[in-house]
């Protein structure tokens, strides 16, 4: 579910169920040409197909991060505490280009990008991400891959 399609009436009714956060991350650097401005955006709505189709209804999608990459895990920390602050239990970051350790992003509680997941575009690739967001609801705390 993207944000925009909460309204305000809705959203106390709703918070029970919607209890995780994704934070798509581009990681343009504005040297990009057009198409592969395109191709980055496809990647990205690809990886996160894997969590938004599957577990529409209880994940909302905040706006992505479009530029930036290494030099904005601060930031991105930020945001993972503030949403959190604001009611989400899990803020799970994700990036089909852009890559982070998991001492960078210490406020996500799930990192999911195309190199810790390289198959993702594939059935058995899309399940191990669906895998790792079950595992951490099902353990309550952080899971960095």
């Amino acid at each position: 579910m993207k944000f925009s399609e909460i309204e305000s009436s809705a959203w106390e009714e709703l918070r029970p169920y919607l209890d995780t956060c994704l934070i798509p991350v581009t990681a343009l650097a504005g040297t990009e040409r057009p198409f592969e401005v395109t191709g980055k955006l496809e990647r990205l709505r690809d990886i996160m197909d894997c969590i938004e189709i599957p577990f529409k209804g209880r994940v909302v999608t905040y706006p992505a991060f479009q530029y930036g990459d290494t030099q904005i895990a601060e930031l991105i920390n930020e945001v993972c505490r503030n949403i959190k602050l604001s009611g989400f239990k899990y803020a799970i970051v994700m990036s089909a280009d852009a890559t982070w350790t998991t001492e960078a992003l210490a406020d996500a509680d799930l990192i999911v990008t195309a190199q810790a997941f390289p198959g993702y575009k594939t059935p058995e690739g899309a399940e191990q991400i669906r895998q790792a967001v079950q595992a951490l609801w099902q353990s309550s705390g952080s899971i960095q891959l």
